[in-house]
């Protein structure tokens, strides 16, 4: 079940409601046969690979607790392996076994082993770094084990986060599924009002900036610089429209009900620095590398060189976090080789635009630094969207080509072809939509934008929630039409 869908607008009032007047001790019968069957809707029988997961993650939190010595170590890595035993099965068998296999080809050797048809489930790394969380926190102290099977059940199955996240920590949701919440209505507002500004951002710009991109990436030998450009552009907005505004109504719908889940981005495209960029972009995700896999290498607190490793290892992972390809891990590589080279070059960068005066100029500076971030970032979401190896090396190759022709064809009236009347009548909306995004985000630098927009006259307040509304329904591609899956649905 998709959020942008007609479906999930049944099946959230009918929950949150049926919530409501439950008493609270069967609430979390509610939610958990709610959240399996939100999860069914996709592939029913993959529920049994979390159920099996739940169960080993369930009973390995006890042994933790109850253990000592090596006997606790033990029960974690078993735990560890079960959980990335599942993720490596359905996710990477086939993608190493196929360079594998190519491997064994240039080696002129036969390799007997076949490609499984399998299909990824869905969301499957997300619940499956939450499950990790919790052993792990566990076995540091930091939690206790849960007990209640069922309340244990709901932290990996919650539905607003279950399929793309937030990935959340056990110290946070746990307690709130304990907690009795009672019906607020400026809590249940506040939490509408954030699902709509998720949706508006999915349905009315990552959808419809989708149609360019897709257009040209499906296809990019077809193009060139200037449409090449224009795509990875309007990649970059889709996919944080997408994920951001999956987010947004996963907070929102938790929201609703009482439970609070964690931001998972802040502004990311005002970032001064790749380094800032990652502690706005995704922040449940980097968080947890951080927590779990770079503080355990020895973060910074090592050589220089170590510490340069370190990074690159975690990068590398995390761009296979996301996909079986080497896009994805050359993707990750290149925003590790960012961070190297701003720890190499900062303090020369910096010296340098104090000699040529910019560092007197504040606002010009950080805008200067935003734009070179925007622009670095953007170019590694060449690799994470093209479909294979091959795309991405056409569109970088050939970012800078075919504008002669293109001004040319400005200059002669020529300009209004097939491709730039779909950007005008599709994207058109989302261009609008994205500057109203953009502003509304440069206010929440300075706060909450709906405390803000709360505190405003009446009048105002509700011209600007008609506004996003009437974009929602006449500029709005929802699923059932012609809309698109999360992306994030895919890891």
């Amino acid at each position: 079940m998709l959020f942008n869908s007609f479906s999930f607008f049944i099946f959230f009032p009918v929950v949150t409601v049926a919530y409501f007047l439950l008493p609270h001790r069967y609430r979390w019968m509610l939610l958990l046969a709610a959240s399996c069957y939100f999860y069914m809707a996709f592939i029913p029988v993959y529920i049994l690979i979390l159920v099996v997961t739940i169960i080993v993650d369930y009973v390995a939190g006890i042994l933790i607790e109850d253990s000592t010595g090596k006997r606790r170590k033990f029960f974690l890595v078993a735990s560890i392996v079960a959980n990335l035993g599942v993720l490596a099965f359905f996710k990477y068998f086939n993608f190493f076994n196929t360079n594998i296999a190519e491997l064994y080809s240039f080696l002129g050797l036969h390799y007997p082993i076949q490609n499984l048809s399998i299909i990824l489930p869905i969301g499957l790394s997300f619940h499956t770094f939450q499950s990790i969380s919790y052993t792990i926190e566990v076995y540091r102290g930091h939690q206790e084990s849960e007990r209640h099977f069922g309340i244990f059940a709901l932290y990996v199955l919650f539905y607003p986060q279950l399929v793309a996240g937030p990935i959340e920590r056990p110290q946070n949701m746990l307690p709130q599924f304990h907690k009795e919440h009672y019906f607020d209505y400026e809590r249940v507002t506040s939490g509408l009002k954030l699902m709509t500004w998720g949706l508006f951002k999915k349905v009315v710009i990552a959808d419809r900036l989708a149609v360019i991109v897709n257009e040209v990436y499906n296809n990019p030998s077809a193009y060139e610089g200037p449409a090449l450009i224009l795509a990875t552009f309007c990649f970059a907005y889709q996919i944080y429209c997408d994920f951001s505004g999956y987010t947004d109504i996963a907070r929102g719908a938790a929201q609703v009900m009482g439970y609070d889940l964690m931001l998972n981005f802040r502004q990311p495209y005002f970032s001064k620095s790749i380094a800032e960029f990652w502690s706005r972009w995704h922040i449940s995700l980097s968080t947890w590398f951080r927590d779990y896999l770079y503080i355990p290498l020895g973060g910074n607190r090592v050589s220089k060189m170590r510490w340069q490793i370190n990074l690159v290892i975690v990068f590398a992972i995390s761009g296979l976090w996301h996909g079986a390809s080497w896009n994805f891990v050359i993707w990750g590589l290149l925003h590790g080789f960012y961070l190297i080279a701003s720890i190499q070059l900062g303090g020369l960068l910096s010296r340098f635009a104090e000699s040529i005066g910019i560092g007197k100029l504040p606002r010009l500076y950080a805008a200067i630094q935003i734009f070179i971030t925007f622009v670095l970032v953007c170019f590694a979401w060449i690799f994470f969207r093209a479909a294979t190896l091959q795309d991405s090396i056409y569109v970088i190759t050939h970012l800078t080509t075919g504008f002669g022709d293109f001004f040319q064809q400005v200059l002669s009236g020529q300009i209004i072809t097939p491709f730039t009347k779909q950007i005008i009548v599709v994207a058109g909306p989302a261009f609008a939509a994205m500057v109203l995004l953009e502003i509304a985000q440069y206010v929440q630098l300075s706060g909450s934008m709906r405390e803000k927009i709360a505190a405003r006259p009446v009048w105002q307040r509700w011209a600007a929630y008609y506004g996003i509304v009437a974009f929602l329904v006449v500029f709005g591609i929802w699923y059932e039409e012609s809309g698109s899956q999360f992306i994030y649905f895919q890891f």
